[in-house]
């Protein structure tokens, strides 16, 4: 029988009331990166902030390059601004602002105090960036090289900064202009089967693929989906060298905004939560949020207090009006997600809102007819004596479908018409509306059915 693993943050709490540094500081630099996040979210503030006192700078900044941007500030900010700076330091430029971004404006600047002037400098300039541009997403880290230089004398600063430029973890160096603007790419390993006295602008690559720094992160990702590229160049308007925006960290930005877009879609609308964040600030994320669609609910449901005489003569609707309503908010929310994705991708705009509500329309005729006439079927087999039921139930189920997918598809295009965030505002609007549909659908086709006689 194999013994049981110890939870890896049990482990760090072992160590932290050991005071055992050294022994700490090997555990996490053998920890894989994916267990860091979830090791540290399961101390406490305490526990954090003594694990990162017995780290070097150097260890601590590869853990916080492992945790989220809102987990890494939230420790920072724990830390003297001497202890926070230099931790700072060691960390990748791209991240180094990320995290810093996170902070309040006075503890950054604070912390910016504390760096080295050309660091801070660094890290300043990188915040001027929307974080979802290729500015916000780059590295100010790459090796240049002016347009005169030969082989040879690449080669030999290679060798003598082997040490800084190994951090650098790159591919490519490029080539600038006698004004320093980008005119090549060159690949390092040209740089060992070229002539040592050649110049490396007979072995770059010409007018490269280069990125602004304000090209949108959608752009970018469209870019290294076509092109199987390590990273691209991002110049300013004028062309000058100003970073490189690398495809690991386009694909990490781009599953954060999705699961960003993921926790509006779910209400918690006022930035990331994390379970490590502290319960009344959690709390009040999603109350402020679930307020506002319990009073959305009221106004659904208020539709059924005008047809409580329908309701009482014919109580078998109780059991459908929540199905019909459930159901077509399905279908209607996945036509959100589809025209999320589309608006995001660039397949679709704003304008283009007859086309997505034709294609919409057929595919909920269809699944309206489909599970409208199931539930139909069922209302006929288990309530006989009110055939009629069914046809109700199945006319009320097929025209909630059309609703709810119609307006899935075009909800989000008109809110990004006017700026608003579509993951955001899409789901109670889509929810309510097909809600009161629902009921109107379901209790005036009854009423209408009683009257003439046919239930």
């Amino acid at each position: 029988m194999s013994e049981r693993r110890e939870p890896p943050w049990e482990t760090i709490r072992s160590y932290i009331e050991a005071e055992d540094r050294e022994a700490l500081q090997a555990f996490l630099d053998r920890l894989p990166p994916s267990d860091t996040a979830r090791a540290f979210s399961r101390l406490d503030d305490e526990e954090c902030n003594l694990a990162f006192r017995f780290l070097s700078p150097e260890i601590a900044a590869d853990v916080i390059e492992e945790l989220t941007d809102a987990q890494g500030a939230d420790i920072l900010e724990e830390l003297s601004v001497h202890e926070a700076a230099s931790i700072i330091e060691e960390m990748e430029s791209d991240r180094r602002a990320d995290v810093l971004g996170e902070l309040d404006e006075d503890d950054a600047e604070a912390i910016l105090r504390q760096m080295a002037p050309e660091e801070a400098e660094d890290a300043r300039d990188l915040l001027r960036y929307p974080t979802d541009t290729a500015g916000g997403i780059m590295i100010s880290e790459y090796l240049s090289y002016p347009q005169s230089s030969t082989v040879i004398e690449v080669q030999e600063d290679l060798r003598n900064k082997a040490d800084s430029h190994s951090d650098y973890g790159i591919q490519y160096a490029y080539v600038e202009s006698e004004q320093g603007k980008l005119i090549g790419v060159l690949r390092l390993r040209d740089l060992f089967f070229a002539p040592t006295h050649a110049s490396i602008r007979t072995i770059m690559i010409i007018t490269p693929i280069s990125v602004f720094t304000d090209t949108p992160l959608e752009e970018l990702d469209d870019l290294f989906e076509r092109y199987p590229f390590w990273g691209l160049p991002v110049t300013d308007k004028s062309g000058f060298m100003q970073g490189i925006v690398r495809r690991a960290d386009v694909v990490e930005a781009w599953g954060e905004v999705q699961g960003r877009n993921l926790l509006r879609f779910g209400g918690i609308v006022f930035g990331e939560e994390l379970r490590s964040m502290p319960l009344f600030e959690r709390s009040s994320r999603r109350l402020s949020w679930l307020f506002v669609n319990m009073a959305l609910s009221m106004l659904a449901a208020s539709v059924i207090l005008g047809h409580q005489e329908t309701v009482s003569k014919l109580f078998a609707l109780v059991f459908f009006m929540p199905i019909i309503c459930n159901m077509s908010g399905c279908s209607g929310n996945q036509s959100v997600a589809v025209s999320i994705r589309e608006l995001t991708l660039g397949i679709i705009k704003p304008e283009d809102f007859f086309h997505v509500w034709l294609k919409e329309m057929a595919v909920g005729l269809i699944n309206g007819l489909v599970l409208g006439g199931c539930m139909g079927a069922i209302a006929i087999v288990f309530w006989e004596e009110t055939a009629f039921l069914g046809v109700v139930v199945g006319a009320a189920f097929t025209l909630n479908t059309l609703v709810a997918v119609s307006l899935g598809g075009i909800i989000p295009l008109m809110l990004r018409h006017f700026k608003i965030d579509p993951a955001l505002g899409a789901p109670p609007m889509l929810t309510t509306l097909t809600d009161m549909c629902g009921f109107i659908f379901v209790l005036g086709l009854a009423r209408l059915a009683i009257e003439a006689g046919l239930i």
